[in-house]
């Protein structure tokens, strides 16, 4: 009787080992489930990562949601493995995809990609990589990015400041320099990318670089294109002074602007609508960097290319990235609240596609 009740102990034992240790595989099951990625894609998923979230708990994260394949990066770092993207880039591609879907804004946030647009589209084959060229945003130093992948130079130090916006001596192919086929091939399977900015800000940054300091090497911004803004936009005709920001802003917020475009030509890259450049929402772009973040983007753009044991982007100085209010503020002050919401009527589109927020003094 007493072996009996020993070996019925021992029964119960082994039982209640069995009972914790299946509580704990379905513990940690649960737990593990809980901190998967829901919007990867593939069968195998891993852990999400957060480093762009300052506040997990506030962003909501729909169940059960598989990442689009348009969206899918076509970078080396993806190959074949489950896209780790923090979320405030997947909220970003997120948001340009609704947008896009936004028939009120339609007009503001379709284009053709015509031949303008594969221009200014550049072309790293050796690393499958296109970026697109949005001017007044940092462009300069992803160019010298490519540059050194394509083999032109070995180190960003060693490009002459020359050579890199000469499109002959610098190695990078232009999109449209391929054939229809070649085109569509690098559009469906390589990493694409480009850098945006508050669109208000960029626009004071293109007029302060063409028109105020306005380099000896284009002079045509300050003796032919600024004349031209002044004769059809400046209210006072006695006035002998060289372009203001006031003048500026009449022209580009004017719907019959393009016909000054059309004799202006490619120079007015660097004050179009983002839109108008890059096609964002008929082409499927892997990553949207922001000058804003640019400190944690350009690492990133880097890593999810594949190319970051590569090559660095270059050392940016402090503070050249914050977006700074009072600057615009100040430069919109003396302009007539008709004239800064035609402005913003135009460039919408901009400010809706990427998130930025239309500007405080615009609605007072």
């Amino acid at each position: 009787w007493l072996m009996s009740d020993n070996m019925h102990h021992q029964w119960l034992l082994l039982a209640a080992c069995f009972w914790v240790i299946f509580m704990f595989m379905v513990a940690s099951k649960f737990i593990t489930l809980t901190f998967k990625d829901p919007d990867g894609y593939s069968a195998k998923q891993e852990p999400l990562i957060l480093t762009a979230v300052t506040k997990v708990e506030e962003v909501h994260v729909p169940e059960e949601k598989h990442w689009p394949e348009e969206f899918q990066p076509t970078g080396k770092a993806f190959s074949g493995n489950l896209i780790r993207q923090p979320l405030v880039h997947m909220e970003r591609l997120e948001l340009l995809r609704n947008v896009c879907r936004d028939a009120a804004l339609r007009n503001l946030s379709h284009t053709a990609v015509s031949k303008f647009v594969l221009d200014r589209i550049f072309v790293c084959d050796k690393h499958k990589i296109l970026f697109c060229q949005t001017p007044k945003v940092g462009n300069t130093q992803w160019k010298k990015v490519l540059i050194v992948l394509n083999g032109a130079f070995s180190s960003i130090e060693e490009i002459p400041e020359n050579i890199v916006h000469d499109h002959e001596k610098n190695g990078l192919p232009r999109l449209s320099s391929f054939s229809d086929s070649e085109i569509k091939k690098r559009l469906n399977l390589y990493f694409k990318f480009f850098i945006v900015r508050d669109p208000f800000e960029r626009l004071i940054s293109a007029f302060k670089d063409k028109f105020v300091h306005n380099p000896r090497f284009e002079p045509w911004y300050r003796h032919e294109i600024a004349p031209g803004i002044i004769r059809k936009y400046r209210k006072n005709r006695t006035e002998t002074k060289g372009l203001q920001f006031e003048d500026f802003v009449r022209y580009l917020g004017d719907p019959n602007h393009r016909w000054l475009d059309v004799q202006f030509g490619d120079h007015i890259i660097h004050w179009v609508t983002y839109v108008e450049l890059c096609a964002p929402c008929e082409i499927t772009y892997s990553v949207i960097g922001h000058h804003e973040t640019l400190e944690d983007d350009a690492p990133y753009i880097l890593k999810a290319a594949g190319i970051d044991h590569l090559v660095s982007y270059p050392t940016i100085p402090p503070g050249i990235t914050v977006y700074n209010k009072t600057k615009v503020e100040r430069y919109f002050s003396g302009i007539s609240k008709r004239d800064i919401r035609r402005l913003y009527a135009r460039f919408e589109g901009d400010f809706k596609l990427f998130g930025y927020r239309e500007p405080d003094f615009l609605l007072n």
